[in-house]
């Protein structure tokens, strides 16, 4: 299948997108805190401000249907990596909290509406066998740049300023979004899609697993690291070795997953996940001990790649010309909690930093009876 896959240009295409938008998001995150804290000399809460705005466009993800109605989704697709690049250089060019708000969104606009056509473009061109390795292959090459992206910046930090940094970045991006934006590697034959927003009474489960998903990735964003260095005292080193570590782990762990899923079905692969994860998240509240948590943070991170399976579960169930309209409304779904996660979290760790985690394997619990609902008639 591998080698059949290498052959059709849309995934050539794909490919080629996820490496530049991740590779721009990564060198983004990697440069954005000492460039902020040194060069701009901005505060906790003006951080928090900003990360908090860097996911509105997750939320407003939906607008990406109306785009769809002017604009074909592979070029809309190649130009939100474009806007990826144009949002990292601009950094380096707006060295002040403003700047750091107006960038961050454009940023965020591109990286997020690439997320939804990526997923909506390879549910369309890929069968139901396809897809999950098409979904497994992009996770491993995420994880190859964002090694490769951290190495790039680690190794050039010597040479040019934080500015420039972002600037180089960014330009390079910004030229891999045009040059595939003068690519075609759209097929005629494919369903064209419906147009607008769709929501569909038959889609409820879809969009259930979607909510609960992204309330899940939130806590294990924003409290799991912030845990292991205020409770455990992990310096920045500590952590770029586990998301090493994560990475790594990624590139070989995500194929395997997708094996799962043609071979096991959905249903078994999720409820593996959320089971897995109730011991995670119970695990993070009660067991107080450096390394073991680590460990825990290292299987959260490969729990979170089976979440492949909501979209393909999509893949067998749903019409085939409601997938451009579908991924947009789960994204946007997925993105509700991101803004409500956080500040509620927050809160009660102010009670007792324990409760954001309990809380975490209470939803995984509800995840998994939700994923008891899965139906599909098609078995690899």
């Amino acid at each position: 299948m591998t080698q059949e896959l290498k052959k059709n240009i849309m995934f050539q295409y794909l490919m080629l997108l996820v490496i530049a938008a991740t590779a721009g998001h990564q060198g983004w995150r990697t440069l954005f805190n000492n460039f902020a804290v040194e060069e701009v000399g901005i505060n906790g809460f003006q951080v928090g401000v900003i990360q908090s705005v860097r996911e509105i466009p997750g939320f407003l993800a939906l607008l990406v249907v109306y785009l769809l109605l002017v604009i074909k989704e592979h070029r809309l697709s190649a130009l939100s990596v474009l806007i990826v690049g144009l949002g990292v250089a601009l950094t380096g060019f707006f060295p002040s909290f403003l700047g750091l708000i107006i960038t961050t969104v454009i940023m965020s606009v591109g990286f997020h509406y690439f997320e939804t056509t990526n997923k909506s473009l390879t549910l369309q061109y890929f069968t139901i066998e396809q897809a999950p390795v098409v979904f497994a292959k992009q996770r491993s090459w995420s994880a190859i740049a964002n090694i490769s992206m951290g190495a790039f910046v680690y190794g050039i930090a010597h040479f040019i300023s934080l500015q420039a940094s972002f600037i180089l970045i960014g330009a390079v991006v910004f030229c891999l979004g045009i040059w595939a934006f003068f690519w075609d590697p759209a097929d005629k034959n494919i369903p064209l899609q419906n147009k607008g927003m769709v929501v569909r009474k038959k889609y409820w489960l879809f969009y259930v697993l979607n909510f609960l998903s992204g309330a899940r990735r939130q806590i294990f964003v924003v409290f799991a690291v912030f845990m292991l260095v205020q409770k455990y005292h992990y310096t920045v080193q500590d952590v770029a070795i586990l998301f090493v570590i994560n990475n790594v782990i990624a590139y070989f762990v995500s194929p395997m997953i997708a094996k799962g899923i043609n071979r096991y079905g959905e249903r078994k692969m999720l409820s593996l996940e959320y089971i897995g994860l109730v011991f995670v998240f119970l695990g993070y509240a009660y067991i107080e001990n450096a390394l073991i948590v680590a460990g825990l943070y290292i299987l959260d991170h490969i729990f979170f790649g089976f979440s492949m399976g909501i979209n393909t579960y999509f893949h067998k169930t749903g019409d085939a010309k409601d997938i451009a309209p579908s991924m947009a409304v789960g994204f946007t779904i997925n993105h509700i909690s991101a803004v409500v996660i956080p500040v509620v979290g927050g809160l009660l760790w102010m009670v007792n930093w324990r409760i954001p985690f309990v809380f975490g394997a209470v939803l995984c619990l509800i995840s998994l009876g939700f994923v008891q609902k899965i139906r599909t008639n098609t078995k690899i």
